[in-house]
């Protein structure tokens, strides 16, 4: 039997709010013992030096894009694992709009076979997939959501934004006794027309078509609206707007029962970044204005936003090596985001470390209706080691993942998991 001993670690515990330097046994992938120091562990023991290294829960993604099935020269099932486990994340969600959907129940159980796969096994991730709420994702026509709901889904989204509002009102009646969250994504396509970037002075200056906010945030107040009468939880994806930010401050101090979560790339960047013109930072929805990017950070610190999302969308070299318009919207982020945000927040002193943790961790997991335990000795050791000093290029060699669509490409970041514990 296996037996470990992480010696002088940083251990982050957001839900018992420790920060502190410990002796962390562990014994089949379970916590034996939590000390300030352990003396004299059996013969047997393993015993890694962690002076400098971090040591929290297994980071919790709430919505991220798989290849497979239909575009496995983006992204395979192995692929995506290898990426979640090198970025510190033991719990992965799939959104529906693959090829084919996962809209019935035996596409959900196609990939939880994929996944029991002996190939897939060893991986440290937990996989688990959203069920689409229409035919194909597409948003003409409702699933039949107690079917799905009956499966090992974890909740319901398209992942596309929904258009017609008698749907969405069936959806919030039907999915209420269903226990499953339900993620929106609020978006006006008609409103957005065929922006590619935030609208406003950066987009003139850029020559780029622009995205009003209201493409954002009049579905938003329509969808409060809706869950205010009707009562069904709902979580909001992709937040990206300030105005967004401050009516989902009014819903919850009405008591609205919502959570919501804004993208990892969004509280890194803002539009000024688009200067030159790089397809991967051609995001959905778009990278807000200088205010959108502060407005998210301080709606994370007041509580407005629950979670950071990583919203990882692969796509291959050649469909993103085209011009900034034409691209396909979106990049990957399961192997960067956290030694990115680290560096941005927490080295600089503007985030504590727990909040990170929180924001990535139990936060999202609690989103999700899959509360994670405390790191005590008798829990299961679901973990993340974190070293945030090593130097290292991000190159299509040095990522797990088959794509390599990102602003970060070729460029030496800080920081890296050594490893996940699971």
């Amino acid at each position: 039997m296996t037996r470990e001993l992480l010696r002088q670690v940083r251990l982050l515990d957001p839900l018992t709010h420790t920060d502190r330097v410990a002796d962390v046994l562990i014994e089949a992938s379970r916590i034996v013992a939590i000390e300030s120091a352990i003396h004299q562990p059996s013969a047997d023991t393993k015993i890694q030096d962690c002076t400098g290294l971090i040591l929290g829960h297994g980071l919790v993604d709430l919505y991220s894009h798989s290849g497979e099935p239909g575009f496995e020269d983006r992204e395979t099932l192995d692929s995506l694992l290898q990426a979640a486990t090198a970025g510190g994340f033991t719990r992965l969600n799939l959104l529906p709009d693959t090829q084919p959907a996962i809209d019935n129940p035996a596409a959900v159980e196609w990939v939880r076979a994929q996944l029991s796969n002996a190939r897939l096994s060893n991986k440290a991730a937990q996989v688990r997939c959203w069920g689409a709420l229409t035919l194909g994702a597409k948003g003409d026509q409702m699933v039949e959501l107690g079917e799905l709901a009956a499966t090992d889904i974890v909740g319901f989204t398209d992942g596309q934004p929904l258009q017609n509002w008698a749907l969405i009102r069936r959806i919030l009646e039907y999915g209420q006794a269903l226990g499953k969250p339900i993620a929106l994504w609020c978006c006006d396509r008609a409103l957005a027309g065929n922006g590619v970037v935030r609208e406003g002075r950066e987009s003139m200056r850029l020559g780029l078509p622009g995205i009003p906010v209201m493409a954002e945030t009049a579905p938003l107040a329509a969808l409060l609206e809706c869950v205010g009468m009707i009562g069904t939880p709902v979580h909001l994806m992709r937040v990206s707007t300030a105005r967004a930010v401050e009516l989902i401050a009014t819903a919850k101090a009405r008591g609205l029962p919502i959570t919501a979560s804004t993208t990892w790339m969004h509280l890194l960047l803002d539009i000024q970044a688009v200067r030159f013109y790089d397809p991967s930072l051609h995001l959905e929805p778009p990278l807000g204005n200088p205010a959108d990017r502060t407005a998210l950070i301080q709606g994370l610190k007041d509580g407005v936003l629950d979670a950071i999302a990583i919203d990882h969308s692969p796509y291959t070299y050649e469909e993103k090596t085209v011009a900034f318009s034409e691209s396909p919207a979106g990049a990957i982020g399961l192997e960067l985001a956290l030694a990115l945000l680290w560096q941005e927040f927490v080295a600089t002193g503007e985030w504590s470390a727990l909040e990170l943790w929180r924001w990535l961790s139990s936060q999202p997991a609690q989103c999700l209706q899959q509360p994670l335990a405390p790191i005590q000795p008798g829990s299961r050791a679901e973990l993340v080691l974190f070293d945030p000093q090593p130097a290292w290029q991000v190159s299509p060699q040095t990522l797990k993942s088959r794509s390599s669509n990102t602003p970060w490409l070729g460029q030496t970041i800080q920081g890296r998991v050594v490893r996940t514990i699971g």
